[in-house]
């Protein structure tokens, strides 16, 4: 093997070589850190064929995409003299290339993560290299997790190399605990890296255009296009179409191409031509189109984003990271020195994120709950993770296991949940396949995953019977290896129905049984199982479906497009998903009239399948549905009149003083305890328009505890009793209890006005004859002996008719006017 090694070409990875063979014959981890052009994928698994420690064993290479695998087993056959599947071959999902000669087998992240799980010791294996890691894809960051564990607990002699082109390097080397980490050298020839400010409002595809006329006019060799998506391409294409002669092809680059069609993209042009590749995020690393010598980045990538809360995937177009800028400019300077234009300021790269967020962040992450419960984890936190995932996204993936009936209560995979994961698909298609074998249906369910698992088969249309009649017609490399893949994994199951009765509609029901949608509120509008909306064109056959069964759809809470759905009828749903249908009297507010209703209903999840009127209710249920209408309108529908108001301001008065017992009564603590303190007192109650305030105050006093209540009119009265005898209402609003009075009545009143047993002084808003506010003062003895006198010297020209003592502490109280003659 030294002899081949000596005859590989020298690229700027060769000089890392040495040292790298050092750690790995010292010990089993290593960092590698190899910038755009240095030759790691290719050249680090050849030179790792001839380590003694490696004996016999093959070397696993881990890349990010079908496209990158290929590509790199191709050109690593080809160094050695050899067609792809002797020394060096590839597996991946629908295509593998191995025999009994391969020692070095290049496999997709996803491949490897099942051929750990189902060998955790990895038998024949001597190292693994997983590539291009910066990329942080899910299989990437849980493969290495796995190859950790295991090599900790069953192959201490498993040598473990994390490569990547932008790697940050010490949060890696931390997780590995701090192995060797070797720096490659830069690129094999330099890149101009130049700025076309792209015009705010112009589309992308218009701005792209522009750039690569200009770059075809002025510069030679090919050119790379980065663009965010397979529209953005086929939009560019079309613009750029009849614009070259002869010499010049447009040719596309994205993941839904065939086979054929990526590898004829990144085949070198024929020699006097050139070629101009318009390319995802695919094109950005582990693969070299010859030829290349000029990158136009339009800085933007789609990034798939899991939500939680709605259970959806949806693609969003971002920025891209720092790291992928340089990954995609170091495309231009492979093979001689080219030319990356990037279509931004230059100033904005400083605020591009540094690195792509971990796909881990933001994922569906309910196959790899799976796997994990196979692996016999049941919390994420006890693997070896750089990133932790969201606590959301978890519980979401295991309520969803749950609902599929693949995992039990502790978390544990059920019977039912390992034939889910041996099927390696997502789990919701997994589930429709087990149950559709149940009646041989199979082979039908098989073909159906595999459309919807694989982009593009079958067409665009958002009919899934119209994708699978075409696919089912289609010819080509791609076609045909996925109607193998599903006759794989029906064969599995047994002998299946030569003809399947089941729609795709039916089949679909055992996979998204949350997302079975009637339609509601006009063509094209839907409402599904688990409550939340969906929509559809009305162009579309399928908008005036009564019910339908979305596969996929897209967009944020409340505005989400269907993409993919069957169309199923009742009679069906009924039968197939009759654990899951409920029937029941319900109680519900009805906001427009502002009263209870009272329905019986047939029930699939939120969806409500029929309802039947029924009397006007009352009783508990009543008044839980009425507490339902207070929560949705807030407390001010509430008639809080002034006893009850004024109840309600003495208690949270209490609460922000003393604390407990006394209760919280603001609207937010208010309407989280409603089934407390609302809910007992109107059961005789059929609406809002019906509620007495008595009831209120009754409930609110039925937040404090039986033995304080009798403290209630010590610590926070209700009133205050003038020297007049008359009784004055104090406020409780505020901070601190605030006392309205005219100032006449408190003559003679020697101590300021205080509650709980002198402890807390009122707030005193004096007030003239007229009830205007003429002083506020915390210190009546204070207030007599001070400013009283520019107010007493100012009423009295006011109010000649009212006394006005010099010493109104000694004075008679009064709430009248002087007698006549004084």
């Amino acid at each position: 093997m030294t002899s081949i090694i000596e005859k590989l070409p020298r690229l700027p990875v060769t000089d890392a070589l040495p040292d790298l063979g050092a750690a790995l014959s010292a010990g089993t981890r290593a960092v590698l850190s190899a910038p755009p052009g240095a030759g790691k994928t290719t050249l680090v698994p050849l030179f790792l064929l001839g380590e003694a420690w490696r004996g016999d064993g093959r070397i696993i290479l881990l890349e990010p995409r079908r496209l990158a695998a290929r590509a790199a087993a191709g050109r690593m056959a080809a160094l050695l003299g050899e067609r792809v599947g002797e020394t060096v071959g590839y597996r991946m999902r629908l295509d593998n290339r191995v025999s009994a000669k391969t020692r070095i087998e290049v496999v997709t992240e996803g491949v490897f993560a099942r051929m750990i799980l189902d060998d955790p010791e990895l038998a024949g294996i001597s190292a693994v290299l997983f590539d291009e890691f910066h990329e942080r894809s899910l299989d990437a960051d849980f493969g290495l997790a796995l190859a950790l564990d295991a090599q900790a607990a069953l192959r201490d002699d498993l040598r473990i190399l994390v490569m990547s082109a932008t790697l940050d390097v010490e949060r890696i080397s931390a997780l590995l605990d701090d192995p060797p980490a070797i720096i490659s050298a830069g690129r094999s020839f330099p890149v101009d890296i130049r700025h076309q400010d792209r015009p705010a409002g112009e589309r992308i595809e218009d701005g792209m255009v522009r750039a690569i006329m200009e770059a075809h006019r002025g510069e030679s060799g090919s050119i790379l296009a980065f663009l965010p998506g397979q529209a953005e391409i086929t939009r560019t294409a079309e613009r750029l179409d009849g614009r070259f002669g002869p010499e010049t092809t447009v040719v596309p680059l994205f993941g839904n191409l065939g086979q054929k069609e990526q590898d004829a993209a990144i085949r070198p042009a024929p020699a006097g031509t050139r070629k101009i590749v318009l390319a995802t995020s695919i094109a950005e690393t582990s693969i070299t189109i010859d030829g290349v010598r000029i990158v136009i980045d339009s800085g933007l990538q789609r990034l798939p984003v899991f939500e939680a809360a709605t259970g959806i995937t949806r693609l969003e177009t971002v920025r891209v990271s720092r790291a992928s800028a340089d990954q995609r400019a170091g495309r231009a300077g492979r093979t001689e020195p080219g030319i990356a234009i990037r279509l931004w300021h230059a100033g904005q790269t400083a605020a591009l994120p540094a690195f792509t967020p971990p796909q881990i962040l933001s994922s569906d992450l309910s196959s790899f709950l799976l796997d994990l419960a196979h692996w016999g984890v049941t919390d994420p936190a006890d693997l070896r993770l750089v990133d932790q995932p969201p606590a959301a996204a978890v519980e979401e993936a295991r309520n969803l296991l749950r609902l599929l009936g693949a995992l039990d209560g502790s978390g544990a995979l059920t019977p039912a949940g390992k034939h889910i994961r041996e099927l390696a698909l997502p789990p919701r298609l997994a589930a429709m396949i087990l149950h559709a074998a149940d009646d041989g249906e199979q082979a039908a369910a098989a073909r159906l995953a595999v459309l919807l698992t694989e982009q593009g088969l079958g067409g665009p249309s958002v009919d899934i019977e119209e994708r699978l009649r075409r696919f089912a017609g289609e010819r080509g490399e791609r076609a045909e290896a996925a109607r193998r893949l599903a006759q794989r994994m029906a064969e599995g199951f047994g002998r299946a129905k030569a003809d399947a009765a089941s729609t795709p509609g039916t089949l679909l029901l055992h996979a998204f049984p949350d997302r079975v949608a009637l339609q509601r509120g006009g063509r094209g509008r839907f409402v599904m199982a688990n409550g939340r909306g969906g929509e559809l064109p009305e162009t579309e056959r399928l908008a005036g479906a009564e019910m339908i069964v979305v596969a996929d759809l897209t967009g944020q809470a409340g505005r989400q497009r269907i993409l993919a759905a069957a169309q199923i009828d009742r009679a069906a749903v009924e039968a197939e998903l009759a654990d899951k249908i409920v029937r029941e009297d319900q109680c519900v507010f009805d906001k427009a009239s502002r009263q209870v209703r009272a329905r019986r209903v047939v029930r699939l999840g939120a969806m409500i399948l029929e309802e039947t009127p029924l009397p006007r209710p009352a009783g508990a249920k009543a008044a839980q549905a009425l507490a339902d209408g207070v929560r949705q309108l807030g407390l001010q529908v509430l008639p809080f009149l002034r006893e009850a108001a004024q109840l309600r301001d003495r208690l949270g008065f209490l609460h922000r003083s003393i604390g407990e017992p006394w209760p919280d009564t603001s609207e937010a603590a208010l309407l989280a305890r409603l089934d407390d303190w609302f809910v007992p007192f109107q059961e005789a109650t059929r609406g809002l328009d019906d509620i007495k305030p008595a009831s209120l105050q009754e409930g609110l006093m039925a937040l404090v505890p039986y033995e304080a209540q009798r403290d209630l009119a010590r610590l926070a009265p209700t009133h205050f009793e003038a020297p007049t005898g008359q009784r004055h209402p104090i406020r409780y609003d505020g901070d601190e209890p605030v006392l309205e009075i005219r100032v006449q009545e408190l003559f003679g009143l020697k101590q300021h006005p205080a509650i709980a047993g002198g402890r807390l002084p009122l707030l005193l808003e004096l007030q003239s004859p007229a009830h205007r506010l003429i002083q506020t003062t915390r210190d009546l003895p204070g207030f007599w002996a001070g400013s009283w006198r520019d107010v007493r010297a100012d009423m009295r020209g006011r109010y000649p008719k009212h006394p006005w003592p010099e010493d109104p502490a000694a004075a008679t109280p009064t709430t009248r006017v002087k007698p006549r003659g004084t």
